[in-house]
């Protein structure tokens, strides 16, 4: 391995560690709570190493944003119209079920940054996420006029089913409280996916 390859693995390894416990800071303390030396702390670094790699607060802010926006939209995939409603229902919220079971954290972060008036994303939500929902709803408007799926506001389905999915993440505390669990099971992926596909396929007459 050449000087240059090690430091850019010593780099990848600083940055991973500092921005999973900016996470855990974030969630804990909100924005204005969370502090640089307790980032620091959590990730067991030096506080002038978090520095070095992102200069301020805000900087680490942005990174675990932006990578929780990049992981959403690989993850995500897309909605194409070859698909067909159905099997592009049943495959965005598959997506979005799994992102929320195994990234719960991205999730919340991503939630109270929206409650807190999108300060940090603001352009984010004018452009890209607006434009997103908007070429999507097209493609879901499409079907409908070919009668290829029940005339339901697309728009509003986009809306339910990020949020019925977005929910396990976001209120897991509540969710296991009332279930009586400590966690999620290994088979709770597959029984809310069936489960949220069926009532949904079924309100779209597509089922």
């Amino acid at each position: 391995m050449n000087k240059t390859t090690k430091s850019q693995k010593i780099r990848t390894i600083s940055t991973d560690k500092i921005l999973n416990a900016a996470q855990d800071e974030f969630i804990l303390q909100g924005y204005k709570g969370a502090t640089v030396q307790s980032i620091a702390d959590n990730a067991g670094l030096p506080k002038a190493n978090v520095l070095y790699y992102f200069k301020n607060k805000e900087n680490i802010y942005h990174a675990v944003l932006e990578k929780t926006l990049n992981m959403w939209d690989e993850g995500i995939g897309d909605i194409l119209l070859e698909d067909g409603p159905k099997l592009a229902i049943e495959k965005f919220i598959r997506a979005k079920v799994t992102m929320s079971f195994n990234n719960p954290k991205a999730s919340k972060i991503y939630a109270m940054e929206i409650i807190q008036g999108a300060q940090h994303l603001k352009d984010f939500a004018r452009t890209y996420l607006r434009q997103w929902v908007r070429e999507k709803a097209k493609i879901f408007q499409h079907w409908i006029d070919n009668g290829e799926m029940h005339a339901v506001d697309p728009v509003n389905l986009i809306l339910l089913i990020w949020s019925s999915t977005q929910h396990y993440a976001d209120f897991d505390n509540q969710i296991l409280t009332i279930m009586n669990r400590a966690d999620y099971e290994s088979d709770d992926i597959e029984h809310v996916t069936n489960f949220l596909t069926d009532i949904i396929l079924r309100g779209c007459k597509l089922k």
